[in-house]
């Protein structure tokens, strides 16, 4: 059994305030696999104080961009070592299929190298030709690092979630201190790790794993200069209520009800085989998943059956069985809430295809849900307009590309989306007018050169590359 008894704290494993250990649950049959040190706001004081030391004497934020470009890049590699490993903890404590976490780790390699070429070619100081050549005065143009940085992520997709925003923080030269799910608490034990033997000067990265108030006290803590945030909507509002009272920098990537749009050329099985990625991907415990599926009514029919052969087809079963496509839900209340989004969907008159309520036979020990596709999906219906997180798709029948546009866009959400057709530029043009932040075409995996992020509810500023990095700077303008 694993156990962290300490928490990494300015870079180093120090005593928690309270010695309590969290039982760490497996998702697949509720046993205790592991217990970790959970932080307190003591020991979030200590983690911020200690990041605001080091900020402050400039032991990595005046250090050269090129020695910090060094640093994140003996991290990748240490993690890339224990890319396995990485792989089966998640899997182990939050259900994640090993299909899903082994894939993520050369994610996390593209993500990190994006970041690292930012840095290389990012304008840390630029000099600015006056638009007056009369003129004798010129702009010294510096991006400059903003401080201490709070870094707080859910519990899917832990290390995604993580070195999305500690990559380039660290990049830019800020203090960081991570809050992470204690659902997490040992796979970002072990990130913590990772990060230790990079090296970094004292104070300047601490990992924590800490409950919902604990949370919010570290947000809400006067040496806290920026808030990256990766979560819910809800969570999100206050996060951004809380950061604007006290005028905090903040980013916010939230929540997701995606819409995939197949045009009446596309080729069926190829969708199909897309959308058993695209929308189920880690168990539907993903903001990105494309969980509205508009078909044209010409072909409705024959999109529901497809997408049932594929639903029905998906092995359920113990995240670590390599055959399992979809394993169980991070927690029983989330098992009983997806569950709860079922009934709804049948009460609300929506037409069941295959799934149901039921808990797959023979995994009753654990937070299993039985992969459900309705039909006779309005837009209206909550079913297709909240976010379920789990995996349950929806079809929607429309009836031109303008209807299907319409569709897409009637949502509080605009983080994620797809366009399928046999006519990519058709699909493009088509992609251009979804009011959402990242649009697919036939399946494209997402890039990390470009800049990720949500239109409307779906959050606030952009991560990944270039339009990431500077995301953790501040604009100086010196004129000489």
């Amino acid at each position: 059994m694993l156990t962290y008894d300490r928490l990494f704290i300015g870079g180093a494993w120090t005593e928690p305030s309270s010695p309590e250990l969290l039982d760490i649950a497996s998702p697949h049959d509720r046993s205790v696999i592991g217990r970790a040190a959970q932080a307190r706001p003591a020991d979030i004081d200590r983690a911020v104080a200690g990041a605001r030391r080091a900020f402050e004497a400039g032991s990595w934020r005046l250090t050269a961009p090129a020695e910090r470009i060094a640093a994140l890049r003996r991290f990748n590699a240490l993690r890339e070592e224990s890319a396995e490993r990485i792989a089966r903890l998640i899997s182990l404590e939050s259900g994640s299929a090993a299909w899903f976490t082994r894939a993520g780790q050369s994610g996390l390699t593209r993500q990190a190298r994006a970041y690292l070429k930012a840095a290389t070619e990012f304008g840390w100081e630029e000099t600015l030709a006056p638009s007056d050549p009369a003129s004798a005065v010129r702009s010294v143009v510096r991006r400059e690092a903003i401080g201490v940085v709070a870094a707080v992520i859910p519990w899917n997709s832990p290390f995604s979630s993580a070195t999305t925003k500690i990559i380039p923080a660290l990049l830019a030269g800020n203090s960081v201190v991570l809050k992470v799910a204690p659902e997490n608490s040992l796979s970002m034990g072990l990130l913590a790790g990772l990060l230790e033997r990079v090296g970094l000067p004292e104070g300047v990265v601490s990992v924590v794993p800490a409950d919902r108030e604990t949370s919010e006290y570290l947000v809400t803590h006067e040496e806290v200069d920026k808030i990256a945030f990766t979560g819910s909507t809800r969570a999100g509002r206050r996060i951004a209520s809380l950061a604007g009272e006290r005028l905090k920098r903040v980013s916010l990537e939230l929540g997701g009800k995606s819409a995939a749009i197949i045009l009446p050329d596309a080729d069926l099985p190829e969708v199909v085989a897309g959308l058993k990625v695209n929308s189920l991907l880690n168990n539907g415990e993903s903001c990105i998943a494309q969980t509205r599926v508009l078909a044209p009514r010409s072909r409705y029919e024959e999109v529901v059956a497809a997408l049932k052969e594929m639903m029905e087809s998906l092995k359920v079963g113990a995240p670590d069985d390599p055959d399992t496509f979809i394993g169980p839900l991070i927690r029983p209340d989330q098992q009983e809430r997806v569950r709860d989004y079922i009934r709804l969907g049948m009460a609300e008159g929506a037409r069941l295809v295959t799934g149901g309520p039921h808990v797959p036979e023979g995994l009753e020990k654990g937070n299993y849900v039985t992969p459900t596709l309705f039909a006779d999906v309005d837009n209206s219906l909550r079913i297709a307009r909240e976010e379920i997180f789990g995996p349950v798709l929806v079809v929607i029948a429309y009836d031109d590309e303008d209807d299907a546009v319409r569709i897409a866009n009637d949502s509080e959400y605009g983080l994620s989306g797809g366009v399928w057709s046999a006519d990519e530029e058709r699909a493009l043009a088509v992609a251009r007018r979804v009011r959402a932040g990242t649009v697919t075409v036939n399946g494209a995996p997402v890039g990390f050169d470009g800049p990720f992020g949500g239109f409307k509810a779906s959050g606030i500023g952009r991560e990944f590359g270039a339009v990431g990095l500077g995301a953790y700077t501040e604009y100086q303008t010196i004129t000489v």
